[in-house]
């Protein structure tokens, strides 16, 4: 039996992370998390038993864990803002799935504590709007060597950690020894989320130069793709627009991306992918949903292209949102 529990409650409860003792969900506009079970037992690649999921600031994944193994509440951190929440599968397909919201509150502290998902049916808070199967999600980070996409699947120990502020939230991923191809490296991914906005700033870095490295948005039916680069020729965006939810309704995703960092972009059968050229240097850009049931949401290609393009003239003027 599901046990319902309503955003009014969450208040009631005073939930909060464990490195936000002194931040008040009440009022904040931003919030990241992870949270396990730690009360029970690992039977091969599934955790049984536990009582409760535990908010902790740092998380080293169990070497049992994988897709599906319930230890971790929403098989990941997660991150969100005022109008809008994100979560990563922290296993072998690393991909960022979409929480669309119906409210401004923070939401993710109810997410999933009826252990596990029923995140995917529409709620008074919204819902997981975005099927990422097989594919990249949007904004996650992949390997793309000889038309094979390369995932997660050998790291000697990956380490989340989840920082909330007064003004952002973010979650920092260490995987150390990333094996793919006869490549192995650590990789640092920071995700980060401010107020008031749509997107989220994502850095990464690798130890070693590789080929490969790459991020992208995942392929739905019945979409259009949006390309356009800045007056400058520095940024440019990589975008979908259509009936792309899993409600099914309006949905928009969208990469911004500084073009000297792309070495080039992949049309294959699960994801629109940018291929980064291989550096050790810190390289960040910006992913982001936008969902038509937000509060005052985008409703359609024409808002949605204006919103981009806005956003574009930001980083032509500034270099940075």
């Amino acid at each position: 039996m599901k046990t319902k529990i309503t955003i009014a409650a969450l208040f009631l409860m005073g939930l909060t992370s464990v490195n936000a003792q002194k931040y008040d969900i009440n009022t904040a506009k931003t919030y990241a998390e992870i949270s396990a079970k730690t009360d029970g037992h690992w039977e091969g690649r599934k955790y049984k038993g536990g009582t409760v999921f535990k908010n902790v600031d740092r998380l080293k994944l169990a070497p049992e864990h994988t897709d599906h193994s319930f230890d971790i509440r929403y098989e990941g951190p997660g991150w969100e803002n005022n109008r809008i929440g994100y979560r990563l599968y922290l296993d072998w397909r690393n991909a960022i799935d979409i929480f669309g919201k119906k409210t401004s509150k923070m939401i993710l502290p109810i997410v999933g504590q009826d252990n596990f998902d029923s995140y995917h049916e529409m709620s008074d808070w919204g819902a997981d709007i975005l099927k990422a199967g097989k594919g990249i999600g949007i904004g996650s980070i992949d390997r793309y060597l000889n038309n094979e996409k390369l995932h997660f699947r050998e790291v000697d120990s990956t380490i989340a950690t989840v920082v909330n502020k007064d003004n952002e939230s973010g979650v920092k991923v260490n995987y150390y020894g990333w094996k793919t191809a006869s490549d192995k490296i650590d990789f640092t991914s920071t995700l980060t989320i401010k107020p008031d906005q749509l997107y989220t700033k994502h850095t990464i870095q690798a130890s070693k130069e590789i080929k490969g490295i790459c991020t992208g948005i995942v392929k739905q039916k019945e979409t259009e793709l949006l390309k356009k680069e800045s007056k400058n020729k520095k940024w440019a965006y990589l975008a979908t627009y259509g009936t792309q939810s899993l409600v099914p309704d309006k949905l928009g995703m969208a990469i911004f991306y500084e073009v000297k960092t792309v070495e080039s972009v992949a049309d294959t059968d699960l994801d629109y992918l940018l291929v980064f050229k291989p550096t050790t240097k810190a390289n960040s850009f910006y992913l982001l949903g936008a969902w038509e049931q937000e509060q005052n949401g985008i409703k359609s290609k024409e808002d949605f292209v204006k919103y981009l393009d806005a956003q574009l003239d930001i980083l032509n003027k500034k270099g940075k949102m």
